[in-house]
């Protein structure tokens, strides 16, 4: 690597390497990821329970976890979602098409009305959240072009970003109204 010439290798050179430059993960939560889209979030809706909200250590926002049933076979399913703000234990949550605008619930973005505030937002279709996950962050919706079939999007950050519309499109989990 790069060394002085008849030195010790450098700081930038020894971060590499490990030993005492690597992060401490044994205490974290685990990928924080929305459901994968299926049928019954296509075209209808699948309700969950919150059933605790944790600090997840190395990450700003609190992440849930959120019990939903199998939609095959008889046992449930635990995911671990970014927690919106005003997200509480033992709240039911709504996914799908059919879902209301409401805290907490997850719909397509293209039936979101202009001006929503959103957070957890796909960037594209089916990668399960990726825009305004930090603490405190959401994204506004600022237009819906149907004829393109893409929503344009006000991150935190300000940048603003066009992402795929809706139905099939998925989306956000909705912060306020």
């Amino acid at each position: 690597g790069p060394e002085f010439p008849g030195g010790r290798r450098i700081r930038s050179s020894r971060k590499g390497a490990g030993s005492v430059f690597t992060a401490h993960t044994q205490h974290r939560k685990g990928a924080a990821k929305l459901r994968s889209l299926d049928f019954a979030e296509r075209h209808g809706y699948i309700r969950g329970v919150v059933k605790a909200i944790e600090h997840d250590s190395g990450r700003g926002a609190p992440i849930a976890e959120i019990r939903f049933r199998h939609t095959h076979k008889y046992k449930t399913v635990t995911e671990t979602v970014i927690a919106p703000e005003g997200l509480y234990t033992g709240q039911s949550i709504y996914c799908g098409a059919k879902a209301e605008l409401a805290i907490g619930n997850v719909l397509p973005v293209g039936l979101m009305p202009e001006g929503s505030s959103v957070c957890n937002l796909e960037s594209k279709v089916g990668d399960r959240g990726t825009l305004a996950r930090a603490g405190g962050c959401y994204a506004t919706i600022i237009a819906h072009n149907s004829e393109e079939n893409r929503t344009r999007i006000k991150l935190p950050s300000g940048h603003k970003v066009v992402v795929p519309l809706a139905p099939a499109p998925w989306s956000a989990s909705s912060l306020a109204v």
